[in-house]
């Protein structure tokens, strides 16, 4: 699976934050990476509300997210040098300081890079990638490529085309989910509830 990297301007106001972190959870949806998904949520909302205390509401900044190795990277780029994010102790009359507490207890660590005209709060957090562009490291995944292993091996290929590109895998998919239905039917079973039972499953 290819995971670009991207990266999104946007303004730091607070009803900002609640897009970001559904463009995020849709990205990282399709980057298969579910199982981070609520942690790169928070750490999303506290850099940007860290920009809209210190820096000031309405500063232009980007959002950037990549894979570093098996890591996910989470940036937030804004223009004041001066005001760097810190991590102190906040007690719980403290109306203020928790921002970078709550990252740092969920990424796997964090930093700040200065550049001339910015800085770049960033943080990362640890995945179940095999490798950044492998599958997260899952049984029932393990299991499904090695069964679709058998099914793009009896597909026509074309030369230099992987044979289990996205195209292909997903072919490969639907024929054997679709030659499940046909065995179920042919031992008397109910597909449709068969699939139910499965669809409950994955989603446990």
């Amino acid at each position: 699976m290819s995971r670009k990297p991207w990266d999104l301007a946007f303004t730091a106001d607070p009803e900002e934050v609640a897009a970001l972190r559904r463009v995020v959870r849709l990205h990282l949806g399709m980057w298969g990476l579910h199982d981070v998904t609520d942690g790169a949520q928070l750490c999303v909302s506290e850099l940007v509300s860290n920009v809209i205390t210190h820096v000031g509401a309405g500063t232009p900044a980007t959002l950037a997210v990549s894979m570093n190795g098996t890591r996910l990277r989470i940036e937030v780029h804004d223009p004041d040098t001066r005001a760097l994010p810190t991590l102190v102790e906040a007690t719980s009359d403290s109306e203020g300081g928790r921002g970078m507490a709550l990252v740092d207890g969920v990424a796997d660590r964090w930093g700040v890079l200065l550049h001339p005209d910015r800085k770049v709060t960033w943080c990362e957090l640890e995945t179940r990638l095999t490798s950044p562009s492998g599958h997260v490291d899952d049984a029932g995944v393990t299991r499904a490529e090695a069964l679709l292993g058998f099914y793009s091996a009896a597909l026509p290929v074309e030369p230099k085309q992987s044979r289990l590109s996205a195209a292909l895998a997903e072919e490969a998919v639907i024929d054997v989910i679709t030659d499940f239905l046909h065995w179920l039917r042919a031992h008397g079973f109910d597909g449709d509830k068969v699939l139910d039972r499965a669809q409950t499953r994955f989603e446990a």
